[in-house]
């Protein structure tokens, strides 16, 4: 009897350790191979996933994962693969590289897991053809599979030497091409999953949609499922955030499986924690950005020149596969928080990515002084990023950034920093501007760096006489307009983020058809009086004009000797040249001028901010006068439909007292 329930015991504890899915895991196995067209492959099995890559170049071409044979796209040849969009100097060689590789090679392979690379060395010679679609890069793509783990581990080292010709790049990401069979319903956050129309309902040419504003955009006019009719579809409704872009992917209802993108750090991205970035969208297609223009255009520092070495390790991403009747969306969330408290993850082979502890430690704590007033800077977004000026981590991509959010009373942690020197950088919301730490942080590895107290003085030259919104870096908290009824998409109705649905900007022609947005200060409310964007003017016969704002205010006395300040932040500017005047609209010299800025397509691209730009324009007091005033916002451009800013913050203060 005591045999028995020993026995008992043992293949109890055994069955434990077996996979939920009821599959067979093993230690992984690798196997080079030709497939039944001869072409050459790499197999990699743990039991639970088979991944498949052609081989050398190092594509994904299937993924087995709970009885089904490939979860990806057997239509399309490159269906699980890294791509780099870039311009050589002097338009010399550029496109699409596709990144693959000509040398394969097993990096480690024990009973726990298998890393595999799929490399390419640039050659100079290759450079001297015309129009070459390599970018001058090292390129060393890997691939990692764990014992027991349902999914793979993506990321790819990138080096460049200086005395190579230089480039431009203006994006670098991931793309699976999943089964458009199986996989219909996406998922990015708790409140933005729904079902999905097909890739070919898309197709303008064969009458299944209709054209809109921009190519990326279309209506579903006669798509494969009637409850898609007439809805608007665009991949950049469903743009995230890189502090909220941890998990995203799509469910196969068919065979009861996710296939999900899971993102565990941002020090890898551009831009800083609040940049949008692409996450699912039809096709269906998962992708992971690591450097993009979307959303700040050719103001990201993209430029590599000549005599400039660079090296950066992108990722690790997981490529993570989960199956059950339900509950995969929960299963894919639980499972991001276990990548994002495993990182930086110590079975990494290669030296370019330290450990934990090779890392090190960045604490503080952050106060505001506003107006001689010390509080303490809660909340607060706080981050390391290569030096430069303050605000510049918005259009960084070469280097590394590692941000984190303060307590209520101000203090901060950053952990997990790769050695290197940095500036610290942050913002505070209801404060304007961007803080700059005066000194280099310098962390070592297994350093703790302790700042103590550091203080931001936000701009401000005077008490505040009005104000205009909520300094918060975005236009969330003005006036957004309902949708059209018959350019919908479902999902963003009685949303929170309703400003991603098409076509908003065309309601202010509508608004205001005879004369432009008029704001008075002590009677106007900006949720309801301020349109989110300020837009061109829709003549009706596709062409655009102009438009001027005007804020009326009352001051009972003016300072004529003195210097008052307009602190305008805006949150976004696509193609925009605004002016600034004071009483006098048709001043043929503004008091003030931004000149031709932004590329960011916020606008068009349902976003509600792009790059945050604050200008302090210093207002003599002899152009005011007492009684009633007005401030006119020019945006002079109108060639199109989508040039145009969007204001974060407007305050209006009167000369220092001191």
């Amino acid at each position: 009897m005591k045999k028995k329930i020993t026995c008992s015991i043992i293949c109890f504890l055994l069955l434990l350790l077996l996979p939920i899915d009821g599959t067979s895991a093993k230690a992984p196995t690798v196997q080079e191979t030709r497939n039944k067209h001869g072409t050459r492959e790499v197999i990699v099995d743990n039991g639970i996933i088979k991944v498949r890559f052609s081989s050398p170049q190092g594509l994904i071409t299937g993924i087995q994962y709970k009885g089904v044979d490939n979860v990806l796209s057997p239509h399309q040849r490159t269906r699980g693969y890294w791509d780099i969009a870039w311009q050589g100097e002097n338009n010399r060689g550029g496109g699409i590289d596709h990144v693959e590789g000509t040398k394969f090679k097993i990096i480690t392979q024990n009973q726990d897991q298998v890393e595999i690379s799929f490399s390419r060395t640039w050659d100079s010679g290759s450079h001297s053809r015309s129009r070459s679609h390599r970018i001058p890069l090292n390129v060393d793509k890997r691939y990692i599979i764990r014992a027991n783990s349902s999914g793979v581990y993506a990321y790819a080292i990138f080096e460049r030497l200086p005395e190579w010709p230089g480039f431009d790049m203006g994006q670098v990401r991931i793309v699976f091409k999943l089964d458009q069979d199986k996989f219909h319903y996406m998922a990015v956050a708790d409140n933005i999953q729904r079902e999905m129309p097909m890739d070919s309902d898309r197709d303008i040419h064969r009458g299944h949609a209709k054209a809109l504003g921009y190519k990326e955009a279309v209506q579903l006019t006669h798509p494969h499922n009637s409850m898609f009719k007439n809805q608007v579809d665009d991949k950049y409704q469903y743009s995230c955030e890189i502090k909220d872009n941890k998990v995203h992917g799509w469910i196969s209802n068919k065979s009861n499986v996710g296939f999900w993108i899971i993102s565990p750090s941002g020090e890898y991205r551009s831009g800083g924690p609040v940049k949008q970035e692409l996450t699912s969208h039809v096709g269906p297609t998962a992708t992971a950005s690591f450097i993009s223009g979307h959303y700040l255009g050719t103001d990201m520092d993209m430029h590599y020149k000549s005599g400039e070495a660079w090296k950066k390790v992108l990722g690790p991403v997981f490529i993570y596969l989960n199956s059950g009747d339900d509950l995969l969306w929960e299963d894919a969330k639980r499972q991001a928080k276990e990548e994002v408290k495993a990182w930086p993850y110590e079975f990494v082979a290669s030296s370019d990515f330290p450990s934990r502890r090779e890392r090190g430690t960045v604490t503080g704590r952050l106060l505001v002084n506003d107006d001689e007033l010390l509080t303490p800077g809660k909340f607060a977004y706080v981050g390391l990023a290569p030096p430069g000026e303050a605000g510049s981590w918005q259009t960084n991509t070469k280097g590394y950034q590692f941000w984190t959010k303060t307590n209520e009373t101000g203090y901060f942690k950053i952990p997990n920093v790769r050695p290197g020197t940095y500036n610290l950088y942050g913002w505070v919301p209801g404060f304007i501007g961007d803080f700059t730490y005066q000194n280099h942080v310098n962390v070592a590895s297994g350093s703790e760096v302790k700042l103590g107290r550091v203080m931001y003085k936000p701009p401000r030259n005077g008490p505040t006489l009005w104000e205009i919104g909520v300094p918060d870096r975005t236009a969330r908290e003005y006036f957004i307009p309902e949708p059209y009824k018959n350019t919908i998409n479902p999902l963003y109705l009685n949303h929170t983020d309703k400003f991603r649905q098409y076509g908003l900007w065309q309601r202010y022609t509508e608004l205001y058809p005879n004369h432009d947005l008029v704001y008075t200060i002590g009677a106007s409310n900006y949720s309801q009086d301020w349109f989110y964007a300020q837009v061109t003017r829709n003549n009706g016969d596709s062409t655009y004009n102009p438009t001027t704002w005007q804020i009326v205010f009352h001051l009972p006395y003016v300072n004529m000797r003195g210097s008052y300040t307009l602190q305008l932040a805006l949150a976004s500017a696509a193609r925009a040249h605004l002016q600034v005047r004071v009483n006098n609209e048709y001043s043929t010299r503004p008091l003030f001028s931004t000149g031709y800025i932004g590329r960011d397509n916020a606008i068009a691209r349902h976003g509600i901010h792009g790059i945050y730009r604050l200008y302090c324009i210093n207002v003599p007091g002899r152009s005011l006068r007492t009684g009633t005033n007005t401030i006119y916002l020019r945006q002079a451009k109108g060639s199109g439909p989508f040039e145009g800013v969007m204001y974060d913050y407007i305050r209006l203060e009167e000369p220092s007292r001191v």
